[in-house]
């Protein structure tokens, strides 16, 4: 029978294109086995069922088939916390985590801010939020029933009865009086969608990836609402695409001209977040 140390190796050797072979290999065993990544490295010469073997045989072939891991075991990793996915919703990514922080630092010194999370998909900008906040009123916005049903999950299970969630279009149900907004909105180009990873393609939500010929449909639309909603000294944060933050700024600037507006890159040096503080009045 196949022990855990060879199974891990033969998905190991299966993945070998992924770009993380041995950590996916590593995440189907451990949903498949219901164990920690400790337990495999203990237990490496304890042997499969019959039935653990035929299931993982499967989840291997359907990474194969450039599947992504998350929607495999149905959780992916953000801020520490474990969210449920689905083709429904995007898989959270670790560079979003950067939007959150600097969403941290600033509400957390806020007696009671008023967060709005546009476009919210898993939820995981939002939950982690009103996890990391319990000051804060939390409300999470998405277009898509079918998101809104993961985002009340996750809500659910990191921060039950902390956020509030609302169907529609961008701030379309919002009022006014918002401390921070942010948003994760949509912002790869027609040109790039054509080098995007088949994986991604294939089984990510293209409406919650692609933004029109330059990638700035959504930004066109949510930042001058933004500016209708966010109370003076307010925020919204942006994560934008890696070339976009000179245009965004335009566009910020356009509705917001006497706020400070930054540009933020990643750990790459890749433009990754614009942030726009409207000032005091």
């Amino acid at each position: 029978m196949t022990t855990i140390q060879q199974a891990w190796q033969s998905g190991r050797s299966r993945l070998a294109s992924s770009p993380s072979p041995e950590l996916d290999a590593r995440l189907l065993l451990e949903h498949v086995l219901q164990q920690p990544h400790s337990y495999l490295i203990a237990h490496s010469d304890e042997p499969l069922s019959a039935t653990q073997s035929a299931e993982y045989e499967a989840l291997l072939e359907r990474a194969e088939g450039l599947e992504p891991i998350p929607y495999l075991i149905g959780t992916a990793p953000f801020f520490g916390l474990d969210f449920v996915v689905s083709p429904a919703v995007l898989s959270p990514r670790p560079e979003t985590e950067m939007l959150v922080e600097h969403a941290l630092r600033w509400a957390v010194l806020r007696e009671a801010p008023v967060i709005v999370d546009v476009g919210t998909g898993s939820g995981c900008i939002a939950v982690t939020l009103a996890q990391q906040i319990p000051q804060a009123e939390v409300v999470a916005v998405d277009i898509s029933a079918d998101a809104l049903a993961v985002a009340e999950h996750n809500a659910a299970r990191h921060a039950p009865g902390r956020v509030q969630f609302m169907q529609g279009d961008l701030l379309g149900p919002i009022g006014s009086g918002v401390d921070l907004i942010t948003a994760n909105l949509p912002y790869i180009t027609d040109g790039e969608w054509t080098s995007v990873a088949d994986g991604v393609k294939l089984y990510e939500p293209e409406g919650a990836l692609r933004g029109g010929p330059d990638g700035l449909d959504h930004f066109r639309r949510l930042i001058p609402a933004a500016a209708e909603k966010l109370n003076s000294g307010g925020m919204l944060l942006l994560e934008i695409g890696w070339r976009q933050g000179k245009a965004v700024r335009c566009l910020a600037r356009e509705s917001f001209p006497h706020a400070e507006i930054i540009i933020i890159p990643d750990f790459a040096g890749h433009e990754r977040l614009v942030v726009v503080e409207a000032l005091q009045v």
